[in-house]
C-alpha cells in the first residue's frame, strides 16, 4: 500500500528557486576567483640588464607624471633581491599599473633604500628608466620613459653605471 503525500506548488518553487540562488552564487564566486587570477596573470614583466653584482636590491620607482618624477615622489615603489641574477640580467614583475606611467630603477647595491652620490650630486650605484637608456648627463623628462600598458606588455630597462 502506497502512500501518496502532495506537495504544495509554492513549496515546490520555493525549493527551486533556492536551488537557483545557490547555483548562481557558486557561478557567480568561481567567476570572480577566475577573474582575478586572469588579472593576477596580467603582471607588467621588467626585465633588466647591465646589472654588475648580486650585492644589494634592485628597487622600481612607479611614476605618473612629470611632476612627481621632478619632486621625486613614486606612485609605487617596489623591491627585489639580486640573487636570480644570471649574467647581469634579471627579470621582475609587478602588479598592473592603470594608465600611462614612468619607471626609474636604481640599483641599490649597499641595501639603504636610495641612490648615493658623490659629493657633486653624480650617481654612484647603477640607475636605469624604462625604455630609455641615457647617453648623455643630462636627466630625462617624463616623456623619455613613460610606458603605455595597452600598448607595451613587457619593459626593458638598461643599468647605468657612472
Amino acid at each position: 500500500m502506497r502512500i501518496r503525500v502532495q506537495i504544495p506548488l509554492a513549496i515546490i518553487n520555493h525549493i527551486i528557486i533556492r536551488a537557483m540562488k545557490k547555483t548562481a552564487y557558486l557561478a557567480l564566486t568561481s567567476f570572480l576567483i577566475i577573474s582575478a587570477s586572469a588579472i593576477r596573470a596580467q603582471d607588467t614583466r621588467i626585465k633588466i640588464t647591465g646589472i654588475r653584482s648580486q650585492k644589494g636590491h634592485v628597487i622600481i620607482n612607479v611614476f605618473r607624471d612629470q611632476e612627481s618624477y621632478n619632486q621625486e615622489e613614486a606612485y609605487k615603489s617596489f623591491t627585489f633581491s639580486k640573487k636570480e641574477i644570471s649574467e647581469g640580467i634579471i627579470t621582475v614583475k609587478i602588479s598592473p599599473i592603470p594608465g600611462i606611467f614612468g619607471l626609474t630603477m636604481i640599483d641599490d647595491e649597499n641595501s639603504n633604500g636610495k641612490i648615493d652620490k658623490n659629493l657633486i650630486g653624480m650617481p654612484k650605484e647603477g640607475f636605469g628608466f624604462s625604455n630609455f637608456f641615457m647617453e648623455k648627463m643630462k636627466r630625462p623628462i617624463f616623456n623619455d620613459f613613460k610606458v603605455d600598458p595597452k600598448k607595451q606588455a613587457d619593459i626593458t630597462i638598461k643599468v647605468k653605471y657612472i
